[in-house]
């Protein structure tokens, strides 16, 4: 897992003095040569690129700013920040500056800055803590400037900070702030909003524990609401008080978690609402408060969730009929912030969390609420449910597959999702699209689990196939009984796409559950209908669907699609387009294209057949013509099997050998063949050769003529074994009789030492000769009619080979010139 603590984000400052992002990388320290010294490396995180290289000087003045950003000046104009994404990060790079510089760590800045007069360096080194002035009216414009002048520099923020903790200073502006109200000064008003914006500035914990305490939050919103930059007031206060209201939905005892929860809205509205938006430098300084934020949430669901007095009521006021409409959608509204606000725990707390939901019944509650009437509680209802499988799609599957013991299929939990997804009245249909993404969650095979004893994906698809994708396809067989869809509006055509979509899916990862459903319930045709669809995303909705079939290159799919000559919508589709160059045009292009690359020829054959001469005159593209092509293949190898069976056995890769080890037999043969002459003389006559050459070069040549395209494959075997002028030493000639021709491996099994026609008996008749020991590996081709036999037993070899050396020492000279020379 990638180190968070380094990933840092560089900045330089432009000649504007703005900030330019110049990327996001990680950082670290190490000692770079060419600088000569310790240096700062930032890698980006994308390619690994160096996004900076710059030496740690002795003199630099780097400063520390908001626990997670460290600054410095490169050169007069060469200003760089790093951001850091995690406060851990910024103080261990921190450390190594300041070991580099001889500095103790718990400094914000290491060296004096350039910029501060001498005066400004002694006042800070001198002075023990910042003096403030006295909390008065008339003083309210000389605080907003010590504020505002105090923010750029650590050193002079961090002694703000601990003068307005030590004096209670904040409390004694809020008094003012009163007063201004009521003398409706409207100058002190803006020098207050000033001073308070610059305090949340400060990012201080026990800053905000004092401002957002119970007496004092709602003041310092009303500071807020007089921005000088605005011409009126707004009204914050007045909508916190009367328009938020605050409900119970199950009365909280305990008045800490009351308390607290009033605190977390209020800051929540403060930072959205309130608080200008930051720039990115004040983001880094408004850190803390996002922290307050979130362990106030956590602190909030952990205080819920340990109340099981409050838990218990809440589902059984959830789960009861008597409850009455406007009741149950608070619950559910309540219970829908409760799963969001779990959100911002640790995994291992996040586990606890749904556990405990899981045990009180949340699934079943779920169950009773997506079956009432009222559209928003069922929407909530739906948002809770995301939360459930995003966080564990198998203890969902594991309830619904329980629940299906007990209850009929209408009112299992996942047949009433299916059922609000179809019944969307959005014209958009936001809430389907939600579901239809659940729902995919939960079919994919992809997180279910496999143990020893069970195995969810079998268990699981076959009960949703078997309970639930009925529900699911109910819309699409409804309106695909007729030749065009029944109904063709824009909302229907949408819920249809996003059903073929789910379909689509399972295609691809539910292998036969999803097969024997389509054969079975002649899916497919179905689905085709909706090629008719006027409207043109549906339509190849649909195409895909089929496309994603015939690329499983599956015989059961293959035979189907044929028997229902289920290609004749596509190629209507494809005429009624016409020559419009579009998606429509390309994707069933590609589609037949698909179909002649991989060479599927069960469908070749169909689609030349039947659907030729609607599209024989297209000649934009040579797809059709090279389909028409195969088939003529395919239809001449059936016509001629002896040389389809040839040319089967020279393509199979078993037998094939690369043209380097046929270059290599073919020289040891040659040379052993020069050795050996002066012992004996070859026995094949001229005129058996030359017959036995016109025998295999008849049928080839035929076929060389019929076939103007061979692949080059082809070319170089046929060449080498039949064209050459000479036999392949890989391969000995015998015959007997006019019309049988044997092309007889040394190492065939029938031939073994002993037996009529081995190379090894002296008398066997036919068999002129034999093959040296070092091309005992060999093709072997029988030839009678219309049969062709291949045999290759490479097992036997070394067998063989030690026969062979026995048999040589003992063979008659001439018998081993003969086998030599063959």
């Amino acid at each position: 897992m990638t180190d968070t603590r380094r990933r840092v984000k560089v900045y330089t400052l432009n000649e504007d003095r703005q900030w330019d992002d110049r990327g996001t990388g990680h950082v670290s320290s190490g000692y770079v040569e060419r600088l000569k010294g310790m240096s700062l490396l930032v890698r980006a995180e994308s390619d690994g690129s160096l996004l900076l290289e710059s030496k740690i000087n002795p003199n630099t003045a780097y400063q520390k700013q908001q626990d997670t950003l460290i600054v410095w000046s490169e050169a007069e104009n060469y200003d760089l920040a790093l951001s850091f994404q995690e406060k851990a990060g910024c103080d261990e790079i921190w450390e190594k500056i300041c070991q580099v510089q001889g500095k103790d760590p718990s400094v914000d800045i290491t060296q004096d800055l350039v910029d501060e007069s001498e005066e400004e360096r002694f006042d800070d080194m001198s002075s023990p803590g910042l003096e403030l002035p006295s909390c008065d009216l008339s003083r309210l414009e000389e605080i907003a400037e010590l504020v505002a002048s105090s923010l750029p520099s650590p050193l002079r923020r961090e002694k703000l900070a601990l003068a307005l903790e030590n004096e209670g200073y904040i409390k004694k502006l809020l008094e003012i702030f009163h007063v201004c109200e009521d003398l409706e000064n409207i100058e002190g008003l803006h020098h207050l909003y000033e001073i308070i914006k610059g305090i949340f500035l400060l990012n201080r914990t026990a800053l905000f524990e004092v401002m957002f305490s119970e007496e004092c939050i709602m003041d310092v919103i009303g500071c807020l609401e007089y921005d000088p930059s605005l011409s009126q007031s707004r009204k914050h206060r007045e909508f916190l008080t009367k328009t938020a209201k605050f409900k119970e939905v199950i009365p909280i005892s305990d008045p800490e978690l009351k308390q607290k929860i009033h605190q977390t809205y209020r800051v929540q509205y403060i930072q959205d609402m309130v608080l200008p938006t930051p720039s990115v430098f004040e983001e880094n300084m408004l850190s803390t408060l996002h922290s307050f934020i979130f362990f106030n949430k956590v602190e909030i669901v952990g205080m819920l969730q340990e109340d099981e007095k409050f838990l218990t009521e809440l589902f059984a006021q959830l789960t009861d009929e008597a409850t009455d409409e406007e009741k149950r959608q608070e619950l559910v509204n309540f219970l829908k912030e409760f799963c969001a606000f779990s959100q911002t725990l640790q995994p291992q707390n996040r586990d606890a969390f749904f556990k405990t939901l899981s045990n009180m019944g949340i699934l079943p509650a779920l169950e009773v609420i997506l079956g009432m009437d009222d559209a928003q509680v069922r929407s909530a209802a739906t948002d809770i449910f995301s939360y459930l499988v995003e966080y564990n799609p198998s203890m969902v599957r594991e309830f619904v597959m329980q629940e299906a013991q007990q209850n009929d299929d209408d009112i299992l939990l996942i047949n009433l999702i299916i059922e609000h997804m179809i019944c969307d009245t959005d014209p958009e249909l936001g809430g389907a699209v939600q579901l239809m993404g659940l729902l995919r969650t939960l079919v994919d095979p992809e997180n279910m689990l496999a143990t020893a004893n069970k195995t969810e994906k079998t268990e699981f698809l076959g009960f949703f196939y078997k309970h639930c994708m009925h529900v699911l396809t109910a819309p699409l067989l409804a309106n695909t009984t007729e030749d065009k869809p029944s109904k063709d509006d824009f909302q229907t055509a949408q819920l249809l796409a996003l059903i073929l979509e789910l379909l689509t899916f399972c295609v691809e990862h539910h292998t036969y559950h999803i097969k024997n459903y389509i054969i079975n319930k002649d899916i497919l045709r179905r689905v085709l209908v909706l090629m008719a669809s006027k409207h043109a995303f549906l339509a190849l909705c649909a195409l895909r669907f089929k496309r994603k079939i015939i690329g499983l290159k599956d015989e059961f799919y293959n035979r189907y699609i044929m028997k229902s000559f289920l290609f004749e919508p596509v190629v209507k589709a494809f005429l009624n387009n016409g020559s419009r160059y579009n998606l429509m045009n390309s994707a069933i292009i590609e589609m037949f294209e698909f179909i002649r690359v991989e060479d599927i020829k069960s469908l070749t054959a169909h689609v030349i057949e039947n659907y030729w001469k609607a599209l024989e005159d297209v000649d934009y593209v040579q797809t059709f013509k090279g389909l028409k092509l195969r088939f003529e293949q395919q239809r001449e190898r059936q016509d001629n099997p002896k040389l389809d069976s040839m040319r089967s056995i020279l393509r199979n890769h078993r037998y094939r050998r690369d043209a380097r080890t046929l270059e290599d037999e073919e020289e040891m043969w040659f040379n052993t063949d020069e050795d050996d002459m002066e012992d004996g003389e070859a026995v094949v006559p001229p005129s058996d050769k030359t017959k036995n050459d016109d025998d295999i070069m008849d049928p080839i040549s035929k076929f060389m003529e019929r076939k103007k395209l061979k692949e080059s494959e082809e070319k170089e075997v046929l060449l080498k074994t039949n064209l050459s002028g000479r036999q392949s030493p890989s391969f000995k000639l015998s015959f007997s009789g006019g019309t049988k021709t044997n092309l007889t491996s040394q190492s065939s099994a029938s031939n073994l030492p002993g037996s009529p026609g081995s190379p090894g008996s002296p008398g066997s008749p036919g068999s002129p000769g034999s093959v040296s020991k070092s091309t005992s590996q060999m093709a072997a081709i029988t030839t009678k009619g219309g049969l062709v036999g291949l045999v290759d037993y490479p097992d036997d070899d070394d067998e063989e080979d030690d026969e062979d050396e026995d048999k040589e020492e003992t063979l008659p000279l001439s018998k081993k010139a003969k086998l030599e020379s063959s």
